[in-house]
């Protein structure tokens, strides 16, 4: 649905961190890149009512809704934007699809691949309507990763046949963290696996343009127990009572995996690596040449070719802030650093460019799908004791 003057009115459900840099993508992409359609910040919906206004009114929202199947009758929205928990994910987008409105999901994109596939063919009836819908893996944005995907598909690393991925974090190393809804798996559907594995899953494919087809895993839980959120300081919006209440999801999964390619991968995702923040790396060799990146250092691509002559061979540093690299020309000169926001607003423009333009944008709900999968596999494999399972199609 395009509005009046070429808009395309955006609602969105949810308000905490990824609402955030969701909003802010949203205000700033017609702002720097020259769009086919400019985004209007219809409306903002969460659960509390008087909550949900206060944060439309500091990041820029026209209105307010407390109830999310408000958005689908409304004519000034036209796109709607889940950055709620997981658990809520295939409701909202298969309504909004099946209403006409075109969908951004945030990653994973469902808790089960039941769910996820129901989005998927929800996403195909849609498309064949024209509404469209794709999946917010961010990282896929990010300019050296771009470049990186481009270096693959020129042949420049030849055959790929190692890739290894870590995403590592330390925000939950605390005991007495409280049980918040990313630690239980019926909002959640998994821990580190589902909220950052999942991120360097969708990149390894990505980066390799190869996918998965098993893998053997193990997760463990650190933290049995938690404090209720009231009992941890009275987080707002919490129906807990006092007490303690037990962890439902991996705090850390290990796993390995082979690509259909016949490429071998690592994978690591924990939230108890005590000292980082937000360390993603991804390191690709192949029979040419290797590429390495990683997220601390986001303006850089690391990157080794082998056909080069030994003797001044050697890891290169590529500052990827040129303004014939992917994105950089709409923004600042080179040499003048790009941040973690500004994939979401990369991911805003490919958006409205692929609905103005009448194609499916990418990464798709069926590419979300094939996450899922892999998620799956993981968490089959670990209960298995780290045997051996098959990704299916």
């Amino acid at each position: 649905m395009v509005g009046a003057g070429g808009t395309l009115g955006i609602g969105m459900v949810g308000y905490a961190f990824m609402g955030a840099a969701h909003s802010h993508a949203w205000r700033t992409a017609g702002r720097f890149f020259d769009l086919p359609l400019a985004p209007d910040l219809a409306v903002l919906c969460g659960r509390n009512a008087e909550a949900t206004k206060r944060a439309a009114e500091r990041l820029g929202w026209r209105s307010a809704e407390s109830d999310w199947k408000q958005l689908l009758s409304r004519d000034d929205v036209g796109l709607v934007d889940i950055c709620s928990p997981g658990d809520t994910h295939a409701d909202i987008a298969i309504a909004a699809l099946d209403a006409g409105k075109h969908v951004l999901c945030e990653k994973p994109l469902a808790n089960t691949v039941e769910e996820a596939r129901a989005m998927v063919a929800a996403a195909e009836r849609a498309a064949a309507r024209g509404v469209r819908s794709m999946v917010g893996f961010s990282y896929r944005r990010v300019p050296a990763l771009v470049l990186a995907r481009r270096l693959v598909a020129e042949g420049r690393l030849g055959q790929v046949r190692h890739v290894r991925a870590a995403y590592l974090q330390d925000w939950i190393v605390d005991p007495e963290f409280p049980l918040v809804w990313r630690l239980r798996k019926e909002t959640a559907g998994s821990g580190a696996l589902g909220d950052i594995g999942a991120h360097i899953v969708d990149m390894a494919q990505y980066l390799t343009g190869d996918v998965l087809t098993g893998v053997s895993a193990l997760t463990e839980t650190f933290i049995k127990e938690r404090p209720l959120p009231d009992a941890a300081g009275g987080l707002s919006g919490s129906s807990a009572g006092t007490g303690r209440g037990e962890v439902t999801v991996d705090d850390a999964a290990l796993f390995l995996g082979r690509f259909a390619g016949g490429a071998l991968a690592t994978f690591e995702a924990t939230r108890f690596a005590i000292g980082r923040k937000n360390a993603l790396r991804i390191e690709l060799n192949g029979s040419l040449g290797s590429l390495a990146f990683d997220l601390e250092s986001l303006n850089e691509l690391e990157f080794y070719d082998g056909t080069e002559d030994a003797d001044t061979a050697g890891f290169r540093r590529i500052l990827v802030t040129e303004p014939t690299h992917p994105y950089v020309a709409a923004w600042w000169p080179p040499g003048h650093l790009l941040g973690y926001e500004h994939t979401f607003t990369h991911q805003a423009v490919d958006l409205v460019t692929d609905i103005a333009a009448d194609r499916d944008p990418v990464p798709s709900f069926a590419d979300g799908l094939r996450v899922q999968l892999v998620l799956d596999a993981v968490q089959r494999s670990a209960a298995a004791g780290g045997g051996w399972q098959p990704i299916s199609d």
